[in-house]
């Protein structure tokens, strides 16, 4: 077991509930503010997960639906990319945090995935369920944008959803998988004793940090894949 400070434990705790607070001030505000698509009213909630404030400021300035009879200017370019490494970052948040659950829950599935032979840390194996349901979740928010955006049939749907979120996934897993590496391997084990475990704040804690890492990585690959014409501008 981690010995964390009281502090550490403290920091975590707080970030976590104004997290939790954005994520539901968001949601009840998209009650009075539709999206314009309905996969958005879970990216913005999902991604104040781990952006908080941030993330609540960039929704007030670039994801709010109109107010009635009122007409939205075109966003920045840099804000439709927030607005495409987000979607993506959504599907991240939720298949992590549903295969991060399910493995603590079921340890065996980390024994599945090559812990104990191919991975003597069990973080590294976990990362193969986690990179497996993000994406899969990550296609289908694609999927509910490009459609009705293109109007296209539900294969063709599919096959671009693919083309266009397996670069940014993988651009996004790779700079989160490397934080929260940095933050388990080379923070907490020399200085506390031990990685934190699931069922901890301070696990969190760092699973935010390195969404904020993905989001970075995520960004320059999905700036480009926008400009080529392979993502959608949101």
């Amino acid at each position: 077991m981690a010995d964390f400070p009281a502090w550490l434990h403290d920091v975590a705790v707080i970030s976590l509930i104004l997290a939790g607070v954005c994520a539901i001030t968001i949601a009840l505000d998209e009650r009075r503010r539709p999206q314009k698509m309905k996969i958005m009213y879970l990216v913005w909630p999902l991604t104040a997960l781990f952006g908080s404030v941030i993330w609540l400021a960039a929704y007030y300035h670039y994801g709010r639906g109109p107010a009635p009879g009122e007409e939205l200017g075109d966003p920045p370019f840099p804000a439709k990319v927030l607005k495409g490494a987000s979607h993506c970052g959504a599907g991240c948040t939720l298949g992590d945090i549903i295969a991060e659950w399910t493995v603590f829950a079921v340890p065996v599935i980390a024994t599945w995935f090559g812990y104990g032979t191919l991975f003597q840390e069990k973080m590294f194996a976990v990362w193969i369920p986690d990179f497996i349901l993000a994406f899969g979740i990550g296609i289908v928010f694609q999927y509910f944008s490009i459609k009705p955006m293109r109007d296209l049939s539900p294969g063709e749907a599919v096959k671009q959803a693919l083309k266009a979120d397996f670069a940014s996934i993988t651009s996004w897993q790779v700079g989160m998988y490397g934080m929260m590496a940095v933050v388990q391997l080379a923070i907490y084990r020399p200085l506390f004793g031990a990685v934190a475990e699931v069922n901890t704040p301070e696990f969190w804690f760092g699973m935010q940090i390195a969404m904020l890492a993905g989001f970075s990585t995520a960004y320059p690959m999905n700036w480009f894949l926008i400009r080529i014409g392979v993502k959608e501008a949101m």
